[in-house]
């Protein structure tokens, strides 16, 4: 077995197999007395080495990247020079191996990211109509299939459960350990493993539109992607550069020794500046996946933990998005009567993606009101729905939008926290829908955290009524307030904040705007609004607040030990510069202690896995938050039209 690893081994890094090689036989002619020789073949496979990474140097220039190989390929042709051929060798090792250890810990640092690749459904298990069970690729299941999921199978695409209970481990999509409950007509996601109980589901996605499709994608761009950090630690090899061959030449000067020069060069080799920074962001990319945050590209770390200023939308991002209709009130004795109003702002809300729709229809199917047949509907993005419904001309949505097409509207009087839907039938202000959409448990003690976390100013930005904002920014301790906004007034409310960098937060289809113009866009992706997904920089997989908290920490945890890993590798490569000036380092030795210090910085970088629980991580329903609500403040916020 050991025989077979070390071929694996020397497959996958051929050059430190070479270079193993080459020091066994050099070692050999040495004890046989053959000391030309084995200085002879180390010399010229150290300047065939340096000769191959040069090639690479002059590509790196063309890419703006240089100085990493200019000191290791300067050092080994010094070496060779002076006759020091030994340490030539170790260098060449130090070189190749280093390349190989980042490799090790870049697959420790995405360990929780492949093993996502890796548990991708592939296939599924049909029921046919005759009862008979097919096993099909997953690729071939379509919307309305029925399909069994066998005890301790991965689900393989979303679907609504069929069976009266079933039990599903969500870890691999949420970091949630316990098993989550399922009931008949409950949501079942891809990528989630069925408990001890063979389950029916019928599939409402197909493989590519499922959950689990959607996070591999986006797992696969944070992976894929290059930090600017990365390029910045490129960037410091450029002073160290000459630092290095300062040091080196000033040591040459006053000692006259030219080996002096090559003890310098030997120890001055920047492997930490190349290794740190990848894979200390690879593993925060790791670290946030499996707390359930994915974030695209490595960039976004960087800027996270920046984040100066956190925008927030209100529907289903501070409130749970869940909103409850509270009283239906009618516009006068000659409107429609209750059933009738809601059962008809239902029937045309079909047509809406809004998440209000989804709970005005939710609130007639409660009082078995059944949906009438609607033509000619029209969604006016953000505002409203007009459609023909049975033989009546009914609108549907916020007030200005209601106004505008109905006589005799009046503004309804809303209490705190509470919305209100306008309805108008056949040309006719008829009533209003109130609905209550309460602030989540959490989002007050996220807002802490985040304050905790140097985010300076939180804005709440909304295309609800003013009124409705202003309550629940005051419930949240937010002190400016942007409410009755379109998506271009969001954009440019965005564009338009001074303190940056912003961050801005929402889940909705009609977000996807202003996540992209944001410096950073965090999309609650857990009730897959695509959209919204698509134009953020960060995906939070659980329906949970706190989470936006969690992705600001692991930022700035990951920057810090990526600066940290970076000027750990300079001075500890410049003390040993300053002893090598001296001659307390013979270029042997010199070698091997700078492959020690690559050594340390790869270990201090992957601790950007961190162990400990980031901070900001109360989850939602983990009770409420022991910080303390705040009173409206004065003058709190402005308001745009």
């Amino acid at each position: 077995m050991s025989e077979v690893r070390l071929f694996t081994l020397a497959r996958r890094y051929p050059l430190v197999g070479a270079i193993l090689l080459v020091g066994l036989l050099v070692a050999v002619l040495v004890l046989s007395g053959q000391d030309a020789a084995a200085q002879g073949f180390a010399s010229i496979f150290a300047l065939a080495v340096a000769l191959y990474r040069a090639g690479s140097m002059v590509k790196d220039l063309f890419r703006g990247r240089w100085g990493i190989d200019l000191l290791a390929i300067t050092a080994i042709g010094a070496t060779v020079v002076v006759g020091e051929y030994i340490a030539a060798l170790v260098i060449v090792l130090m070189l190749t191996g280093g390349e190989a250890l980042e490799d090790y810990a870049q697959g420790r640092a995405t360990r929780e990211l492949t093993d996502l690749l890796k548990r991708s459904p592939r296939n599924a298990h049909r029921v046919e109509p005759s009862g008979d069970l097919v096993d099909i690729a997953v690729e071939d299941v379509n919307p309305g299939d029925v399909l069994l999921v066998k005890p301790a199978e991965t689900v393989p695409v979303d679907g609504e459960l069929l069976s009266g209970a079933g039990s599903f481990d969500e870890s691999a999509l949420t970091g949630e350990s316990l098993p989550v409950e399922r009931s008949r007509g409950g949501s079942v996601l891809s990528g989630t493993v069925n408990g001890p109980a063979a389950v029916r589901i019928k599939a409402t996605a197909t493989a590519k539109e499922s959950q689990y499709s959607q996070i591999v994608a986006l797992v696969q761009e944070a992976a894929a992607s290059r930090a600017p950090t990365v390029r910045l630690a490129d960037r410091y090899a450029i002073p160290f550069t000459v630092v290095a061959f300062a040091m080196a030449g000033v040591a040459w000067f006053i000692s006259g020794d030219p080996v002096r020069f090559v003890e310098v060069l030997v120890v001055a080799t920047p492997c930490p500046l190349l290794i740190a920074a990848p894979v200390a962001f690879l593993a925060g990319t790791s670290r946030a996946a499996k707390a359930g945050v994915i974030i695209k590209n490595a960039g976004t770390l960087e800027q996270l933990s920046k984040v100066r200023t956190a925008v927030f939308d209100k529907t289903g991002t501070l409130t749970a998005g869940k909103p409850t209709l509270v009283a239906v009130r009618r516009a006068g004795s000659d409107s429609p009567s209750e059933e009738t109003l809601l059962q008809l702002a239902a029937s045309a809300e079909r047509f809406s993606s809004h998440v209000f729709a989804t709970s005005v229809m939710a609130s007639a199917a409660e009082r078995g009101l059944p949906l009438l047949p609607s033509t000619a509907a029209t969604e006016h993005a953000t505002n409203g729905v007009a459609a023909r419904v049975g033989y009546h001309d009914v609108v549907v949505g916020k007030a200005a939008f209601v106004r505008e097409q109905t006589t005799g509207f009046e503004q309804s009087e809303l209490a705190g926290g509470q919305l209100a839907i306008y309805v108008g039938v056949d040309g006719r202000y008829a009533g209003t829908l109130i609905m209550s959409d309460p602030l989540r448990v959490n989002a007050v003690d996220t807002l802490e955290k985040l304050r905790d976390l140097g985010v300076r100013e939180s804005l709440l930005l909304t295309g609800d009524a003013e009124s409705t904002a202003r309550s629940i920014a005051a419930q949240a301790g937010m002190e400016t307030v942007l409410a009755e906004c379109l998506p271009g007034d969001k954009v440019r409310a965005v564009a338009g904040l001074k303190t940056r960098p912003v961050m801005m937060v929402g889940d909705g289809v009609n977000d996807a705007p202003v996540l992209a113009a944001a410096d950073v866009g965090i999309a609650m992706g857990a009730r897959g609004a695509t959209a919204a997904s698509e134009s953020a920089d960060v995906v939070i997989l659980l329906d949970d607040l706190s989470k936006v908290a969690v992705a600001v920490d692991v930022g700035q945890y990951t920057l810090r030990i990526a600066r940290t890993s970076i000027w750990t590798g300079i001075l500890l490569s410049l003390v040993l510069m300053v002893f090598a000036s001296w001659g307390f380092i013979v270029p042997v030795a010199g070698a091997l202690l700078q492959e020690l210090v690559d050594l340390a910085t790869i270990l201090n970088a992957l601790r950007a896995l961190g162990k400990k629980q980031p901070r900001g991580s109360r989850p939602e329903g983990a009770g409420p938050s022991s910080a303390r609500v705040r009173p409206p403040a004065q003058n709190a916020g402005r308001a745009r039209g």
